[in-house]
């Protein structure tokens, strides 16, 4: 599992910029094309708001991508 350092001023980043910062996507509009079909899981549920606020602790799957949000 991968792990995902948020900077330390933020308290959160949110899901698309999650997969961009990660190079997963290419752009944002691919983010949330990807989002919006349900291929991105937070928690173990499936995803459909691309701007998912992801606090220290969560943990994000896509593809074969396991990423856990640390602060």
């Amino acid at each position: 599992m991968e792990e995902f350092k948020i900077r330390e001023k933020d308290e959160f980043i949110n899901l698309s910029q999650l997969l961009k910062a990660l190079n997963l996507v290419e752009s944002g509009a691919m983010a949330k094309d990807i989002i919006d079909q349900g291929l991105v899981k937070v928690d173990g549920e499936k995803e459909y708001r691309y701007r998912r606020k992801l606090y220290d602790g969560m943990i994000v799957e896509f593809e074969e991508n396991k990423i856990k949000i640390v602060k």
